[in-house]
C-alpha cells in the first residue's frame, strides 16, 4: 500500500473531507535536506512562507539553520513578524501606494526588512513612504534572468541601485527568479546557467558604481540543486517544504518526498469508469490541464481530468483500482502553494498516521 494512502487509513475516521494533511517527519526531512545543500554549498536559505502561510512551519525552518524568511506581500510579512520573525525579505516589486507605505516603515522599524524593486518609480515611492527613516529600509533589485515576468535587465541593477542609495534607502544587493526552470525536467539546469548569468551581470553593474552587494538571492524549489555558483549568498525555496507532482515530474523530488496531499472522498460512482471525489477548484486551484490532470491519487496512475467547484472527476484506469463511494483517497496537487489559500487549518500526522495535530494557516487570506 502506499505511504501516503497507509497514513490516511490509520486517521481517516478523525478528519473530514477534503482536508490539507501534512506528514510532519516528511516535511521536517525536507527542511534538514534543504539546510544541509545550503551548508555544503555556503549559502543562507530564507525560504518563501507563501507555499505554507504557516508560524509553526516558518519556526522549523528557523531552527533548522534558515537565516530569515521570504514573504510575497506586506500581509505576510506583518503576520511573520507579529509572530517574532525579524528579519524578512519581501521578494516583490511593491508599489508603495494608499495603506502599504506607513505598513513597510512600520515594519522597518521593528524588522530587518528588505523589499524588491525593479524601477525607478517605485523606488521614489519606497522613498516618500519612509521619509526621514528611509536608511532603515534595505532594497534587493529584482533582475530578470529568462522568465520574463518583473525584474530589470542586469546591467541596469547599478542605475537603480545608485537610485536608491541617492534618496537615502539601502541597496543590499540583487535576486532574480529563474520561472522557465519548471518547463520540463530538461529546463532545470539551463535556467539555473541563465541565472548564474544573471546575477554575475548584475553584480559587475553594481560594482561599477561602488557598491559590493550583501546579498545575491537565487531561486527556486525545481532549479535550487544547480545554485551553487559562488556568487550566490542565498537561496529562496518554497515548494520544497512540501513538494508536488510538478516537482516530482521536474526530477526535483521524488514521491518519498511529498509530504502534502488532501484527503478527498468518492461521492459518487453513476458514470461507468468514473467516480467523483469532494475536491474541486476550491480546493486545488485550477494547476493543470486534461492532458496532464489536475492532481493525481497517490499510488496509482489515476488522475483528475476535470473540475468544477466541489467534483473532482476522475477517470479509472483499467486495473485493479475501483474505489467505491466512501472510500477517502490521498490526492496529490500539481502545485500545492494554491491550496494553502483554500483552508484555515493544516491537519498534521506522521508517516504511521497515528499522530493528529492543526496548525493553522496564519496567513491566509493575507493578499496585499
Amino acid at each position: 500500500m502506499n505511504r501516503l494512502q497507509r497514513a490516511l487509513d490509520a486517521l481517516v475516521e478523525r478528519v473530514d473531507t477534503p482536508a490539507p494533511i501534512i506528514l510532519a517527519d516528511v516535511m521536517q526531512d525536507n527542511i534538514d535536506r534543504m539546510q544541509a545543500f545550503a551548508t555544503r554549498n555556503g549559502l543562507d536559505v530564507r525560504p518563501h512562507v507563501k507555499t505554507h502561510k504557516c508560524v509553526e512551519i516558518g519556526r522549523r525552518q528557523v531552527k533548522a539553520g534558515a537565516v530569515g524568511i521570504t514573504a510575497g506581500n506586506v500581509g505576510e510579512a506583518e503576520v511573520f513578524a507579529g509572530a517574532g520573525f525579524d528579519d524578512i525579505f519581501i521578494a516583490y516589486p511593491i508599489w508603495a501606494a494608499g495603506t502599504k507605505g506607513p505598513r513597510i516603515r512600520r515594519l522597518a522599524e521593528t524588522t530587518r526588512l528588505r523589499v524588491g524593486v525593479d524601477n525607478f518609480a517605485a523606488i521614489d515611492a519606497l522613498a516618500d513612504a519612509m521619509g526621514d527613516d528611509a536608511d532603515r529600509l534595505q532594497v534587493v533589485v529584482e533582475v530578470d534572468c529568462g522568465a520574463r515576468r518583473s525584474g530589470a535587465p542586469a546591467e541596469a541593477a547599478g542605475d537603480l541601485a545608485a537610485a536608491a542609495r541617492k534618496r537615502g534607502l539601502v541597496p543590499a544587493g540583487v535576486f532574480t527568479y529563474p520561472g522557465h526552470g519548471s518547463a520540463g525536467p530538461n529546463a532545470r539546469k539551463s535556467a539555473a546557467q541563465d541565472q548564474e548569468a544573471t546575477l554575475i551581470a548584475a553584480v559587475r553593474s553594481l560594482s561599477a558604481i561602488g557598491i559590493t552587494p550583501e546579498v545575491v538571492s537565487a531561486g527556486s524549489t525545481p532549479t535550487v540543486e544547480f545554485a551553487t555558483n559562488s556568487v550566490i549568498t542565498e537561496i529562496r525555496p518554497g515548494e520544497y517544504v512540501f513538494n508536488d507532482l510538478n516537482n516530482t515530474r521536474l526530477g526535483a523530488c521524488t514521491e518519498d518526498q511529498i509530504a502534502l496531499f488532501v484527503a478527498g472522498t468518492v461521492v459518487s460512482d453513476w458514470v461507468p469508469d468514473q467516480v467523483i471525489l469532494d475536491v474541486g477548484t476550491k480546493v486545488l486551484g485550477r494547476e493543470g490541464s486534461p492532458e496532464r490532470g489536475y492532481g493525481g491519487v497517490a499510488g496509482t496512475t489515476a488522475v483528475l481530468s476535470k473540475l468544477n467547484e466541489y467534483h473532482g472527476f476522475l477517470p479509472l484506469p483499467s486495473g485493479d483500482f475501483s474505489p467505491s463511494v466512501g472510500t477517502v483517497l490521498p490526492v496529490v496537487p500539481n502545485h500545492v502553494c494554491p491550496i494553502v489559500v483554500n483552508f484555515e487549518e493544516y491537519i498534521v500526522t506522521d508517516s504511521t498516521g497515528t499522530s493528529l495535530e492543526r496548525w493553522p494557516v496564519d496567513a491566509r487570506g493575507f493578499l496585499n
